[in-house]
C-alpha cells in the first residue's frame, strides 16, 4: 500500500465515523453483538479552532463479552485535548508557512483563547477571563510533529510503490546542527522529471559509502526499482561515486554544473587579477572586468555546450586563450561527468544536484536545530519529503524564480495524482 492508498483509506475511515448513526453504535466493536445498552457517559472539553467547547461521549455496555466502549468522533482524538483540526493546523502552519513551534504555539493560542495577539488584531475586544484562556505550548506541537514522523516513519516500505520515475535522479545533502553541537547529514534523492522525493535518511556524514548505500536500500524500500536507474547527479562526494561504482555500476554519473563553477571560482580569480598586472585604478579595474567576461564565455562554451563534438571545440579554444592556460586541463578532467546528460541514456538527467529542493527546509528557523536528536531530525526530515510529494508549485513565477511545472505536484507529473488527499491524510494526522 502506497502512500497515496494510505490517505485514501484514512479518508474514508473518517467519513465513516463520521456517518455513523445511533443504530451503528449499539454494535459492539469487540465481540460485534448489538446486545447492548448505554452506560451513562461523561463530558469532554476539547480545543477546537474557534474555541472550547463542551461535548459529550456516550458509553455503552455489551451483555454478551461484558466491556464497555465509547462513541467516537471524527473531529475528536482519543485522549487529547485538542480537536483534529487544531493539530492539522499546527502541522501545516509549522511545515507549509515556515514557522518556529514557538510561533505556531502562540498563534493557535491567540486564535483559540481570544488572547495574546488576537488583541492585536481586534483592539475592541476584552481579555479573556483566566479560566478561558488556552495554554498550549511549543512541545505539545513539537510532540504532534514526532507522532505524524512516526507514522511516516512506518509507511516507508513500499511509500512509493507503483509510481512510474524516469530513472534520471539527482542527489544532495544538507548539514544540521542538533543539539549540543552534535552534526547530522540529511540526504534525499529525487527524480529529475517529476521532482519526486524518496524517503530522506539521516547520517553522520557524506564522506562514507555506507551513507549512501542507506539511502538507495531505503529508496528501493519506498518502491524504487534499482534496474530503472540510468544517471545520478551530485556534487562529486567521494562515498556517493564509490557507493555507485559498487552497487550501481550501470548508473552514469552526472556532476552537478554549478559546483563545477564554484570550484573553479577561486583559479578564474586568481587569472583575472594576474591580467590587471602593473595597472592601477579604472583601467586594473576595467582589465578584470575584461578578463573575467572572456574567460566566462570560453568555460561557458564548454560546459553549456549542446554536443560533444561542440564542448571538445570550446575547449580548444580555452587551450589556446592566454587566461586558459592550465585551466583548460582541470575543466578538461570533468568534462566528460558534466555532459552525461546530453547522451541518450541519460535524457531528462538534471545538470545541478537539487539544492533548490533544500528551500522550504530552510524556511524552519531551526534547520533541525530543535528537533534535538537524529531520530527526530529524520522523522521531521520523513514528514517534510510527503509534504513536498503532495504540495503543488505555485502559479505565478517570482521575480527571480520560475516553476517548471507550476501548479502541481511531483506525485502529480509522476501520474499518480493525489486528488484531495492531502499530506496529513497521508500521514494519519
Amino acid at each position: 500500500m502506497n502512500i497515496i492508498e494510505r490517505g485514501v483509506r484514512f479518508v474514508q475511515w473518517l467519513h465513516e465515523l463520521a456517518e455513523r448513526k445511533a443504530w451503528d453504535w449499539r454494535r459492539c466493536p469487540h465481540c460485534g453483538d448489538t446486545w447492548t445498552c448505554k452506560y451513562g457517559g461523561y463530558f469532554r472539553h476539547p480545543w477546537f479552532l474557534d474555541g472550547r467547547r463542551e461535548i459529550w461521549v456516550q458509553r455503552h455496555w455489551c451483555h454478551r463479552c461484558r466491556r464497555t466502549y465509547s462513541e467516537r468522533s471524527a473531529l475528536l482524538i482519543r485522549g487529547g485535548w485538542y480537536a483534529r483540526e487544531v493539530r492539522r493546523k499546527a502541522i501545516d502552519m509549522w511545515q507549509h508557512g515556515g514557522s518556529s513551534l514557538r510561533r505556531v504555539a502562540e498563534w493557535l493560542r491567540s486564535e483559540m483563547g481570544r488572547q495574546e495577539r488576537w488583541l492585536i488584531w481586534r483592539p475592541l475586544d476584552e481579555e479573556s477571563p483566566e479560566d478561558r484562556r488556552c495554554h498550549l505550548g511549543a512541545s505539545s506541537v513539537h510532540r504532534w510533529l514526532d507522532r505524524a514522523g512516526q507514522r511516516a516513519q512506518e509507511s516507508v516500505g513500499g511509500q512509493l510503490e507503483g509510481v512510474p520515475t524516469s530513472g534520471q535522479m539527482g542527489t544532495d545533502g544538507l548539514w544540521a546542527r542538533l543539539r549540543r553541537g552534535v552534526r547530522r547529514v540529511v540526504l534525499i534523492l529525487v527524480d529529475s522529471e517529476s521532482g519526486l522525493l524518496y524517503p530522506p535518511v539521516v547520517v553522520k556524514g557524506e564522506e562514507k559509502e555506507e551513507s549512501w548505500k542507506g539511502l538507495f536500500e531505503r529508496a528501493r524500500e519506498a518502491g524504487l526499482d534499482w534496474d530503472t536507474l540510468r544517471g545520478v547527479t551530485s556534487d562529486g562526494v567521494k562515498g556517493l561515486t564509490g557507493c555507485m561504482m559498487e552497487i550501481l555500476a550501470w548508473v552514469n554519473h552526472q556532476r552537478c554544473v554549478w559546483h563545477l563553477w564554484r570550484n573553479l571560482g577561486g583559479k578564474i580569480a586568481w587569472r583575472v587579477s594576474r591580467a590587471a598586472t602593473g595597472l592601477a585604478g579604472e583601467a586594473a579595474k576595467t582589465a578584470k572586468e575584461e578578463a573575467r567576461k572572456v574567460l566566462a564565455g570560453l568555460i561557458h562554451g564548454v560546459l553549456d555546450a549542446h554536443s560533444f563534438e561542440q564542448a571538445e571545440m570550446a575547449l580548444a579554444q580555452l587551450a589556446s586563450h592566454p587566461l586558459g592556460m592550465g585551466l583548460w586541463k582541470i575543466v578538461a578532467e570533468h568534462l566528460e561527468a558534466a555532459l552525461m546528460y546530453l547522451g541518450k541514456y541519460n535524457q531528462g538527467l538534471m545538470r545541478v544536484s537539487p539544492e533548490w529542493c533544500w528551500r522550504d527546509y530552510r524556511l524552519r528557523l531551526s534547520r533541525g536545530r530543535n528537533q534535538g536528536s537524529e531520530e527526530r531530525l529524520e522523522r521531521g526530515a520523513l514528514v517534510w519529503a510527503i509534504y513536498r510529494n503532495f504540495t503543488p508549485a505555485q502559479w505565478r513565477s517570482e521575480r527571480k524564480r520560475k516553476y517548471r511545472r507550476p501548479g502541481k505536484s511531483p506525485l502529480q507529473v509522476a501520474g499518480v495524482p493525489p486528488g484531495r488527499v492531502s499530506y496529513l491524510d497521508a500521514l494519519g494526522v
